[in-house]
């Protein structure tokens, strides 16, 4: 799937659903937070939500104290509906549209969260193209917490396949610059009821 094809995918999935009715949906994304914490990067420092979409961690990030926060994804119907509910606070987040196979990231960032971008990545080519743009916005010593189905959860998603990892098939992925510091396993249950297991792992830029 190339580009053009990726972003009509999600701008029509994000049109059609509220942020609530996507199988990802999460009130609270406590595994996010809780390795965000442990992380230990500062609440001044730059930090980036990879395919943010319409996620509540940005309203929880911002409540939280931290003041240099950007979001980016592919579908700007997702975008807009974050923009929406946070109102007021939406001028204290920079938003970027773009595909993170193809941006070229303007600066260094002390923490990368992806909650499930990566593992929509199946052609070797743009996952080399992810993992060239997250070594160019991570900061040597930075943290990179990354989320994606594990080795036993859905091989679909969203009507895509997809990749699946364990903690230590993502660090092999990502490659020598990047050391896993932890794995923590979750049973995502969707609006709809079904179970999805995910894998959160935690990885510093070396």
């Amino acid at each position: 799937m190339g580009e053009l094809e990726r972003r009509q995918h999600w701008q029509e999935v994000y049109a059609k659903r509220a942020e609530n009715e996507v199988s990802w949906f999460q009130e609270r994304p406590e595994i996010s937070l809780d390795l965000i914490a442990k992380s230990g990067v500062a609440k001044s420092a730059p930090v980036i939500d990879i395919g943010a979409g319409a996620s509540r961690l940005i309203d929880l990030l911002i409540a939280g104290g931290f003041s240099d926060v950007s979001v980016l994804d592919i579908a700007e119907s997702a975008l807009a509906k974050t923009r929406a509910r946070l109102g007021e606070r939406a001028r204290a987040v920079n938003w970027i549209v773009a595909d993170i196979t193809a941006w070229t990231p303007p600066r260094r960032y002390r923490l990368w969260h992806d909650r499930a971008v990566l593992h929509f990545l199946t052609a070797v080519e743009d996952r080399a193209a992810y993992r060239k743009t997250l070594i160019a916005a991570l900061e040597p010593g930075g943290s990179a917490i990354i989320s994606t189905f594990a080795l036993d959860g859905p091989e679909r998603c969203s009507g895509l396949p997809v990749m699946r990892y364990s903690g230590e098939t993502l660090a092999a992925e990502l490659g020598g610059e990047f050391r896993l510091i932890e794995t923590v396993s979750e049973d995502h249950r969707t609006p709809a009821g079904a179970i999805q297991r995910f894998q959160f792992s935690r990885l510093q830029r070396i």
